[in-house]
């Protein structure tokens, strides 16, 4: 397995200030106590002397109580984070002998989606996930996760590729929302994404989704029709944006509106599986993905294998109905 590397970045979230002074300290006094020691970020597993132990201690106890109790608004910003682990990451650290595939064989390739083969423990599956990009170029390209209606025609081609020869969909979702474009609009964008709904409700396989990040609306509902959908501890998934939710409600996106929104959206993992849209939540490490990558790739790693062997037991037909079924609840209220 291909070991994910830490966030070294020198991004800071708002409400996280508090940790990065504590880390700064901690930086300090392991240079001072090593001059020859680079510092490589936290590792509770290294003593360095009585001093560094207890701020380590301060700084798991603040790490605690931030993250336990963190607002729906921060929540996206974590989901945000720029270190965060991203679909082709996930990837390179689990999927085994990944092939690419490219194209809609309509318009073009779309780098926003990206879709191949491989496997994921003893299952070999079809992998489909959001792309942001990771440096400058890489994000253009992408155009920051957002895809056109190629990308969602591409990811169709492909599961129809997967259901002929029998093989289980993964679907990682991080997505803002699907661009809205004028080039997109004119090449259907709208009609893509409500085939691939469709098309992805009765598609005779396996689906488990996963929302590792962003989870915007039509954009992620794109590739997240799934019999099972789960979502990373501190994703979010809406119908919006706190942002456009924001502009649309108060006519401005400020950052008390947006927090605001956010909440009344109710986004957070546990509010959507109290909701009923999704059905698991993967904790994630303390702090977020970004600080404990690999070990966030162990966890999806394991709920995917497990997900996968469950779904498996199923006739096709019986998971096709159970899939519609489970569709058709969402939403439903009874008097």
């Amino acid at each position: 397995m291909t070991q994910l590397n830490e966030y070294t970045g020198n991004f800071e979230l708002e409400f996280e200030r508090p940790l990065t002074a504590l880390e700064r300290q901690i930086d300090e006094l392991e240079a001072q106590s090593d001059p020859n020691r680079s510092a490589t970020g936290l590792d509770p597993n290294v003593d360095l002397g009585s001093e560094i132990r207890k701020l380590r201690q301060s700084h798991t106890a603040m790490l605690k109580k931030i993250y336990k109790g963190l607002a729906p608004g921060n929540t996206v910003k974590v989901a945000r984070h720029p270190g965060r682990p991203q679909a082709m990451d996930y990837i390179h650290a689990f999927v085994k002998d990944f092939t690419e595939l490219h194209g809609d064989r309509q318009f073009g390739d779309d780098h926003a989606i990206r879709c191949g083969f491989g496997r994921i423990g003893p299952h070999k599956v079809l992998v489909v996930g959001h792309h942001k990009g990771k440096d400058t170029a890489d994000k253009i390209k992408a155009n920051f996760g957002c895809a056109h209606p190629e990308g969602y025609r591409k990811a169709l081609r492909c599961m129809k590729l997967a259901e002929k020869f029998g093989l289980p969909v993964v679907t990682l979702v991080d997505t803002p929302g699907a661009y809205p474009g004028i080039g997109a609009e004119e090449r259907g964008q709208a009609e893509a994404i409500a085939v691939n709904l469709r098309e992805m409700a009765r598609l005779k396989t396996p689906i488990v989704s996963v929302v590792i990040g962003e989870g915007g609306s039509g954009g992620a509902l794109g590739i997240g029709v799934a019999d099972k959908l789960a979502m990373l501890e501190y994703a979010w998934f809406s119908v919006i944006s706190p942002e456009g939710c924001a502009a649309i409600l108060w006519k401005q996106a400020t950052p008390q509106t947006n927090a605001d929104a956010a909440e009344a959206l109710k986004l957070t993992a546990r509010d959507n599986l109290k909701l009923g849209t999704i059905d698991d939540i993967i904790d994630e490490p303390l702090g977020g993905a970004h600080r404990r990558p690999s070990m966030m790739a162990d966890r999806l790693e394991q709920y995917l294998v497990q997900a996968l062997r469950d779904l498996k037991r199923f006739k096709i037909e019986n998971l096709v109905n159970k899939r519609y079924n489970r569709l058709r609840s969402i939403g439903e209220m009874s008097e």
